[in-house]
């Protein structure tokens, strides 16, 4: 059964308490080299069957509607596994 992967991450124009704690955190351990840091959120969806154009369509409507708040949230990317691709 192929996954799906769809990607979702905060607005670039947001605040991003949790990825800046995590910047913090990386810093007051000695990883000096990262200037920023940004928490996503990343979904695994098992489908029952191939993937055509309609389980496409799907996704990207769950994406938009369910899976991301598009308020303060982007989806970033929608990954189909490799064998799957045209």
């Amino acid at each position: 059964m192929p996954t799906i992967v769809v990607e979702v991450m905060p607005k670039a124009e947001l605040l991003d308490p949790q990825g800046k704690a995590v910047a913090g955190a990386l810093a007051r351990t000695g990883h000096t080299q990262f200037s920023g840091v940004r928490l996503g959120k990343r979904f695994e969806l098992t489908v029952d069957g191939p993937i055509d154009d309609a389980v496409r369509a799907t996704v990207e409507q769950i994406a938009a509607d369910i899976l991301s708040n598009s308020v303060i949230e982007d989806v970033v990317g929608i990954h189909y596994p490799a064998e799957v691709q045209a």
